[in-house]
């Protein structure tokens, strides 16, 4: 068995940092200032990952490549088959028409570009977060709005950033069960604690999203639409995470923030807008042929909440085949204090084809297909398009997560995250970062949870912290992680057909908003460490 160690260039913690970082700089130097596609960025990232883990780290070769195969098969599976048949669904419902009939329906509402994006990237891409994670808003939310006639790098951006309040509380719950799971503490307290951080974020994210779509000027004509939909998120999702658990907050915070704009178009128009939208208040359709053009997603949202039920997935999970990865289950041992106690490193992999959310997209495909009356030829040359123009981001998915995994087994990550630690009494506001940089190199806040949870309980309890709130923090800063995410990147390009030469621009420019928005994060949490301690949990 292979021991980690944490500090290994001269028992020197600040210069072994350096080391261990060296991959995520490869890959915001290529992506940042070298502009490469994300798929280059990633392999040389993981590259470099390989040099470090083995030369620098000394892991035996052996492990660097089973931890490098690990990652890169967990990236294909559960990750970019989500990815895959969220973003065929939206091909299928274009290449029958029907999208233009859902976007006429929205246009019934407003073609108000401003509300359409508070309606789709906030509010509806927030209920596909709750209700299945893992890729599928961005996915779906920014084909939507590509759809609408949004730039599609307006239509990724927005929905990127848009994609980060209600990630902590995503697929049912996960991130918070994954987080109460490696810290053994109680699950309510800690979704209690990510609430009390999430809500405030949530509240004013409207009226970002507005500036950044559109500046002041945006902002003043659509802030009652912005205060409605960020005030019913937010009280929903404070009330809901506080008081009855993770599961359902962000299914019930999105349905309320999409039920509070509805009500409100209602009796409001934006005065530069009025005039338009009374034009457009009668589409001329059948209520049945809109419903027709929205089954597809009525049927995705009912098979996401149907997978993400309890009982069902229980039934479903049956099926689950979980086997030891050969050569690095057990093989590894991690060591204090990046852990409580010294113990073995697992490495299972669980294919779970029937319960994972990408199967109940994949169905969802195929009933819109029996429901819509498509030709089977033509649902076969869509899935084959859509296999086609996804392979350099599903390459980039793997290898993102290639990358993750062997800075996690080598021991890399624990590296970074000690060196966060060592920051002393400015740990609380640093915490929400290191969340951040986890789900930056995961993809998923899930993932984060599972590599930095117990780290920031360990290092709460040497400085006298809420280990609670420190764990909420992980969990609340990495949201903000999510957006910049070459995992994320890649979702959002594909799915608005931008091309490859635009990725890295929407990389610089989410980051911005992506470290803005972490320290915000980072300073609610100091402010529940150390001016009203004990109200964050």
């Amino acid at each position: 068995m292979w021991n980690q160690v944490y500090a290994p260039v001269s028992g020197s913690l600040a210069l072994s940092a350096v080391c261990a970082a060296l991959p995520i700089f490869v890959m915001l130097l290529m992506l940042g200032v070298l502009r490469t596609a994300a798929w280059k960025a990633a392999v040389a990232g993981v590259v470099t990952a390989i040099l470090v883990a083995g030369v620098v780290y000394e892991m035996p070769w052996r492990l660097v490549l089973s931890s490098t195969l690990y990652g890169a098969a967990f990236g294909l599976f559960p990750i970019a088959w989500v990815v895959f048949w969220a973003i065929a669904l939206y091909r299928l419902t274009v290449d029958t028409g029907q999208f233009d009939i859902i976007r006429r329906s929205i246009g019934a509402l407003t073609q108000d570009r401003r509300l359409q994006a508070l309606l789709i990237a906030f509010a509806f891409g927030a209920f596909i977060e709750g209700a299945s994670g893992f890729g599928t808003p961005v996915a779906v939310a920014s084909a939507m709005l590509a759809g609408l006639g949004f730039s599609p790098f307006h239509a990724a951006a927005i929905c990127l950033i848009a994609n980060t309040a209600p990630v902590a509380f995503g697929a049912i719950g996960t991130p918070i069960v994954t987080l109460a799971g490696v810290t053994n503490l109680p699950l309510g307290v800690l979704s209690s604690g990510v609430g009390r951080i999430c809500a405030p974020i949530a509240l004013f994210l409207p009226a970002y999203l507005m500036l950044v779509l559109g500046g002041r000027k945006a902002l003043r004509a659509v802030w009652p639409a912005a205060l409605v939909a960020g005030l019913c998120f937010s009280v929903t999702q404070f009330f809901v995470s506080n008081f009855i658990g993770p599961y359902l907050t962000d299914i019930l915070a999105s349905i309320a923030a999409l039920a509070g704009l509805l009500l409100l178009l209602r009796v409001w128009r934006p005065a530069d807008q009025r005039a338009a939208d009374a034009a457009l208040e009668d589409t001329g359709m059948p209520a049945g042929t809109i419903l027709r053009a929205w089954s597809p997603y009525i049927l995705l949202v009912i098979l996401v909440l149907l997978w993400g039920y309890a009982p069902f997935k229980a039934l479903l999970d049956q099926a689950t085949v979980s086997f030891p990865w050969h050569g690095l289950d057990g093989q590894i041992q991690r060591l204090p204090p990046a852990v409580a106690k010294a113990g073995p490193y697992p490495a299972k992999f669980n294919l779970n084809l029937l319960s994972a959310s990408g199967t109940a997209v994949f169905l969802a495909m195929l009933c819109a297909a029996v429901a819509l009356r498509v030709p089977v030829g033509k649902v076969v040359a869509t899935i084959s398009r859509t296999a086609r123009d996804l392979t350099m981001p599903m390459l980039t998915i793997a290898a993102v997560l290639a990358l993750a995994y062997l800075m996690n087994y080598s021991g890399a990550t624990a590296t970074l995250g000690l060196a966060f630690a060592a920051t002393g009494v400015a740990f609380p506001f640093f915490s929400a970062y290191l969340g951040w940089l986890g789900t930056f190199l995961t993809g998923s806040d899930t993932s984060t949870n599972a590599l930095f949870g117990n780290l920031q309980v360990v290092t709460a309890n040497n400085l006298g912290l809420s280990p609670a709130l420190m764990a909420a923090a992980n969990s609340s800063g990495g949201v903000m992680g999510k957006m910049i995410s070459l995992q994320s990147i890649s979702v959002a390009a594909a799915a608005t057909g931008m091309p490859p030469s635009e990725e890295a621009k929407l990389f610089r420019f989410t980051l911005k908003h992506s470290v803005f928005l972490a320290g915000v994060v980072g300073l609610i949490v100091l402010a529940y460490a150390y001016v009203v301690p004990g109200w964050g949990v």
